[in-house]
């Protein structure tokens, strides 16, 4: 969100599963070779994929650019912060 509290848009474009280019995003929760957790302005976005290499980052203007074998992509309504906890408690029960 901007600082107003509108929200703004959010894009993704993929070619062939191996390209991916993201609008939209505030913040980078964690990135390795295998898994890139992402904070948009459309919630909680993980991706999965192997050999996973960030082309581009800029979160003054919210894009993202990734290259790799791209397996998945997942939303989640959860904050980062939610996210974090959720995976806290589990490591330590």
């Amino acid at each position: 969100m901007d600082p107003k509290g509108v929200k703004t848009s959010h894009q993704l474009s993929m070619v062939n599963r191996e390209k991916l280019t993201l609008d939209g995003v505030t913040n980078v929760g964690s990135y390795d070779p295998t898994a890139l957790v992402l904070e948009t302005t459309a919630g909680v976005l993980m991706i999965k994929g192997e050999n996973l290499h960030l082309t581009l980052l800029n979160l003054e203007q919210g894009k993202i650019g990734l290259t790799g074998e791209i397996n998945a992509l997942i939303y989640s309504n959860e904050s980062l912060s939610q996210k974090n906890r959720g995976l806290l408690g589990k490591l330590l029960k």
